[in-house]
């Protein structure tokens, strides 16, 4: 979900829970939680094998609708749902199995 100003903040802000807790929930000019996640799943899983890491930069909601997609809500870390995922994060997934979740160690001594 994407605010481009067509509706109020407060309606952008609503439709965004209602999507959280209801994964099958297309908001307005959208895809559902379910929908976001299953697109990145698809890329990810059409990956060839490689020798080398390969990195894909995505917004934080649609790493999180993928990662409830391969996990339950229950193995998530508790905040990832309430406050997303941070800027500039790494999450690892090898084999469609999720290693780490929104590393930002990467990030020390930046600012």
């Amino acid at each position: 979900m994407n605010w481009d100003g067509s509706c109020s903040s407060e309606d952008f802000l609503a439709e965004w829970v209602h999507a959280t807790r209801d994964r099958d929930f297309v908001p307005h000019g959208g895809e559902s939680s379910r929908q976001a996640g299953g697109r990145l799943h698809a890329f990810v899983a059409a990956l060839p094998a490689r020798l080398t890491p390969v990195g894909a930069v995505t917004h934080g909601g649609v790493t999180t609708d993928l990662l409830r997609n391969l996990l339950s809500d229950q193995e998530l870390p508790a905040c990832l749902l309430e406050d997303g995922i941070p800027p500039c994060a790494v999450t690892m997934i090898e084999d469609l199995n999720v290693v780490s979740i929104a590393a930002t160690g990467h990030l020390a001594g930046l600012a």
